[in-house]
């Protein structure tokens, strides 16, 4: 049976958090004189600043919560999903140890950076293992792998950089066999993905931990808001080590315009996934494109014949995509964002114009893109 007071280090359970002036007094009306604030205004011309935002932006919280189907004290923002990827290391993991009880997280690669990063800068164990070839999990592995150590368990779906969700099943098993650890399922892409959210079964698993970002289908990557949703119990753990004010004021503002406008979110996602099934058709046209992989995101993996030297071609003319040729599974790949239709036009101009290798590996899969069946985790 999961239970987090015994998951978290022992010096986070008796942590005295820091009291802000707006811990105290949460009201919105009064005469502030508790935070040190220039009450005469800002020095900009394009609003006032000078006050303190809400540290637990429960307005944004309130506004988001029936959209995602949860309570407002199931979530938890941060400054980017980096942010809670980093304190959940924190809360959870000793640093620096190394015996075969140490506390460790872990990844499937290939897969988001910074779990690896936020492991490193923490000096946390980091166990690794490696998705199939279908980009799927290796359940058995994953479950070799698990120890009395293991805090937390990393699943992105969508996965970044291939595209493609994880099998739902998968991810149940992995949920009751670590009872005794975090399981996060990222989502960052998952409005592009015709499947329910794992927001649905947090009740029903409280060893789940979904994280989703406003910066891809929202269209606000420069705000840096991440979401993050759990128990109550574990978002109250959040709340008391993150630095007070995490969320500005202009970015909290920002934020709740765009929940005004989830019709146009809905119609930039239906016009990205028109855009991108074009794209991945026109890609195919080209001799120096062998294969693409399934997407259930805003881009596409494709396997080059030439990776490298395509990457190099398109940087040359300020067409700039990722390069993931030297990444475990990903060889030979590049990682292509769907842009505007005028963007995806230009890549392909510039492609067509290339006069490199054309030769096909003869080990990839040739000619295809594949559209899996929906993957549903109800």
């Amino acid at each position: 049976m999961f239970n987090l007071q015994s998951l978290l280090r022992p010096h986070i359970l008796t942590l005295t958090p820091y009291s802000s002036a707006r811990d105290e007094y949460t009201g919105k009306e009064g005469v502030f004189l508790d935070a040190n604030e220039n009450a005469l205004g800002s020095t900009t011309d394009s609003g006032q600043y000078n006050r303190y935002p809400d540290p637990y932006q429960w307005a944004i919280k309130e506004r988001l919560a029936p959209i995602k189907g949860v309570r407002p004290e199931q979530i938890f923002l941060g400054n980017g999903s980096d942010e809670p990827i980093d304190l959940l290391i924190r809360a959870t993991c000793q640093p620096g140890q190394s015996d075969a009880s140490a506390d460790n997280i872990i990844i499937m690669p290939p897969t988001y950076g910074m779990y690896e990063v936020s492991a490193t800068i923490n000096d946390v164990t980091l166990v690794k293992v490696p998705l199939t070839a279908a980009f799927q999990l290796d359940t058995d592995a994953v479950l070799a792998a698990i120890t009395p150590g293991t805090k937390i368990i990393w699943i992105c779906s969508p996965n970044n950089p291939t595209g493609n969700l994880i099998d739902p099943n998968a991810i149940r098993t992995i949920l009751n066999a670590a009872s005794h650890a975090l399981v996060v399922v990222d989502e960052a892409y998952i409005d592009f993905a015709e499947t329910a959210s794992w927001t649905s079964e947090l009740d029903n698993y409280p060893n789940l931990v979904v994280l989703q970002t406003f910066s891809k289908a929202w269209g606000l990557a420069a705000l840096r808001l991440g979401m993050c949703f759990a128990s109550e119990e574990l978002i109250r753990v959040l709340n008391k080590i993150k630095p007070p004010y995490n969320i500005s004021a202009p970015t909290q503002s920002l934020a709740l315009e765009a929940l005004d406008h989830e019709r146009e979110k809905n119609e930039m996602v239906a016009q990205i996934l028109a855009d991108r099934q074009v794209l991945a058709e026109k890609l195919l046209s080209l001799p120096i494109v062998q294969h693409i992989y399934p997407s259930d995101a805003n881009f596409l993996l494709v396997r080059f014949t030439d990776a490298k030297a395509v990457f190099e071609y398109l940087i040359n003319r300020q067409v700039i995509v990722r390069d993931r040729s030297k990444v475990k599974l990903c060889e030979g790949c590049l990682r292509i964002t769907v842009g505007t239709p005028d963007e995806n036009e230009r890549l392909l101009t510039e492609l067509r114009q290339y006069n490199g290798p054309t030769t096909p590996d003869v080990s990839a899969h040739t000619g295809s893109v594949t559209h899996p069946e929906p993957v549903s985790n109800a």
